[in-house]
């Protein structure tokens, strides 16, 4: 094996630039999908429930505490994130989606959003809002009842 072959490890599932997972710290199984399909759903299991350990895998530890912080029904009590892909009628489609779905969800628990930054409307917008009320106030104002005085 050359130098070359070994850094390429196609045995990795690459998150981001500075981020990768083994594969073989995935489980997945093979399972019959839900829906329609006729006699052939009964027979095939082309649907994959996808199983990533997070406390168990070589995650940096800051990534790891942001997954299991994460308000996710698909992450277990014990910290087994579980994804089941059914969306294509081929097992390798599913795999690949599923796979795709694990990186996104590392991804955005890795993603640092920006802080909100507390602003004051301008004193022009405040003023051209409450002009506007004026105006509709004013407009709805006159379309009460025509009362005659005698």
């Amino acid at each position: 094996m050359t130098a070359k072959n070994s850094d390429k490890r196609p045995n990795m599932l690459r998150i981001n630039d500075q981020l990768s997972i083994p594969l073989d710290e995935i489980e997945w199984q093979a399972v019959r999908s839900q829906g329609a399909g006729g006699q052939n759903v009964n027979k095939v299991s082309s649907a994959v429930h996808l199983r990533f350990d997070i406390t168990a895998s070589t995650l940096p530890e800051h990534v790891k505490s942001r997954l299991l912080k994460l308000a996710d029904k698909r992450i277990t009590k014990d910290g087994v994130l579980v994804l089941k892909a059914q969306q294509h009628r081929r097992q390798d489609h599913n795999y690949e989606d599923a796979l795709k779905r694990l990186t996104e969800t590392i991804r955005d628990a890795v993603k640092i959003e920006k802080p909100r930054r507390a602003t004051r409307p301008t004193r022009s917008s405040v003023r051209k809002r409450l002009d506007s009320k004026t105006r509709h106030s004013k407009t709805k104002a006159g379309r009460g009842k025509v009362g005659f005085d005698d």
